[in-house]
């Protein structure tokens, strides 16, 4: 294993752990203190994982081009899950209501939340979800997860275009 092929795998398992992560910790907020998710909520959730899955196959595969296409779904679903955060923030807050939503419709369409309803059953309005941690709006604190994933992504890509 080249040094630059370490690189990339530490990168993309770092991913995956904070990828876990985020979803561990969006569950304690729900279970233990009862912050409720909203679809958008919900849709981050099952981005996080997605991204967990794509960067951990990525780290064991040792093939340059099916880890140059790995670590690029995963910068892809990184800057979606940024998109999806914004638009948590900025627009579905101020809604009272989030059914029909693009992020209602993925998630009941791809039967997530009856797959795992303790993981992606939408419990709350987005309204209602608009909450704070340590002042900041936890919507942000899913984006700046993101934009980190997505650059640790960007390194191991960028490192495994530079193997020789």
């Amino acid at each position: 294993m080249t040094r630059a092929t370490s690189t990339a795998s530490g990168c993309l398992w770092a991913v995956t752990a904070g990828a876990v992560a985020a979803v561990a910790a969006a569950l304690v907020s729900q279970h233990v203190y009862d912050m409720q998710p909203c679809p958008w909520c919900v849709l981050q959730r099952a981005m996080f994982l997605l991204i967990a899955v794509l960067a951990g196959v990525a780290a064991l595969w040792n093939s340059r081009p099916a880890r140059l296409v790995l670590s690029g779904a995963v910068d892809a679903l990184c800057t979606a899950g940024v998109a999806a955060a914004l638009w948590q923030h900025l627009v579905a807050a101020s809604s009272s209501s989030c059914n029909l939503t693009l992020a209602d419709r993925i998630v009941s369409g791809l039967g997530l939340d009856a797959l795992a309803p303790e993981v992606f059953a939408p419990r709350a309005s987005c309204a209602d979800a608009a909450v704070n941690l340590l002042g900041v709006p936890y919507a942000y604190w899913s984006l700046a997860t993101f934009v980190l994933l997505g650059a640790a992504a960007a390194w191991a890509l960028v490192t495994t275009i530079r193997q020789r």
